[in-house]
């Protein structure tokens, strides 16, 4: 019921050319969808802002309360299982790990560098998202989408290259944007990728992560903005944060994960009237009666180590002052 009314909205304001946000969770359960004109003061956004890395000066204040090394482990042999009886190829496996610092959601916001970043509070969910990741872009008639897999700390002597020459790196990368030109493939026509494993430097706090991305475009109709609902609510969930085969994967993981994902890995995003930028929620931290969880993850594959898996969820978890 939820996934029509998203759509209906959707369309609506697409039809009428009106600037609006919308915020859709994971599993299209909850959303939020407003004109620009009419949003509160508790939701705001910042859409594709050019950052600077800064280096960091002194220790952030922030502690990790995560799961243990065991339980992470269970649950990632269970993904292997389904790997090796072919049920899936590539799983994103996330985990809620409960944070500790003085630092409030707002505050978060005012000084997180990011590319992407939302303050959202209404009455029943109170968040910040600060991704690095878009989702998709449509601008000029073309949809546009920048799957981003593959993270290293940009530390480590050559990362550049261990990366770009690691072949379970290789492979899950592939996978992903074989999966999202199917997506575009959906809604679009005359897909293409554009630039395939490029990287990305992203502030991480206290480091700096080597992400690689790709770029991959098709052709929309003229009258697409009529049809924004449609678009986005046919290629949801993102891929770089499910697997494939997308459908299978979302299903396993649910049992797996055992927690509610909520708005994480949702998307936000905005559309001007003209054209329409989102990204994926992913960054991701939420107030919960007092108490602060941050949500994470990383994609598994039947090539991944364990022990590299669980320590990328925590390098995840940090604050990009």
């Amino acid at each position: 019921m939820s996934k029509q009314l998203i759509k209906d909205k959707l369309n609506k304001f697409g039809s009428l050319k009106e600037p609006f946000l919308f915020v859709l969770s994971y599993d299209l359960d909850k959303f939020y969808i407003e004109k620009l004109s009419s949003l509160p003061l508790d939701i705001k956004f910042q859409i594709n802002e050019n950052q600077k890395i800064s280096k960091m000066t002194k220790k952030i204040d922030l502690q990790k309360f995560p799961i243990s090394f065991l339980e992470y482990k269970k649950k990632f042999d269970i993904l292997q299982e389904e790997i090796k009886n072919g049920n899936s190829y590539l799983l994103n496996l996330t985990a809620k790990t409960k944070i500790k610092t003085s630092y409030s959601l707002d505050e978060i916001y005012e000084n997180t560098k990011s590319r992407f970043k939302l303050r959202f509070k209404n009455q029943n969910d109170n968040f910040v998202c600060f991704s690095p990741e878009r989702f998709v872009q449509i601008k000029d008639n073309k949809i546009f989408t920048y799957p981003m897999k593959g993270t290293i700390d940009a530390k480590f002597p050559n990362a550049k290259e261990k990366i770009l020459t690691n072949q379970k790196e290789m492979a899950e990368h592939t996978m992903v944007v074989d999966l999202l030109r199917n997506d575009l493939g959906i809604v679009g026509s005359n897909v293409r990728v554009e630039d395939f494993r490029y990287i990305e430097t992203i502030n991480a706090g206290d480091k700096e992560l080597l992400q690689v991305s790709s770029k991959i475009s098709a052709s929309l109709e003229n009258n697409w903005s009529e049809k924004i609902g449609d678009i986005l609510t046919s290629i949801l969930p993102a891929g770089s944060i499910t697997g494939t085969p997308k459908k299978k994967t979302v299903e396993i993981l649910k049992d797996v994960e055992n927690y509610e994902r909520d708005f994480y890995t949702g998307i936000f995003g905005v559309y001007d009237g003209k054209n329409l930028d989102s990204s994926v929620m992913i960054r991701f931290i939420e107030e919960i009666n007092g108490e602060k969880f941050y949500k994470s993850g990383g994609g598994i594959t039947c090539d991944s180590d364990v022990f590299l898996e669980y320590e990328e969820l925590l390098d995840k978890v940090y604050l990009p002052f």
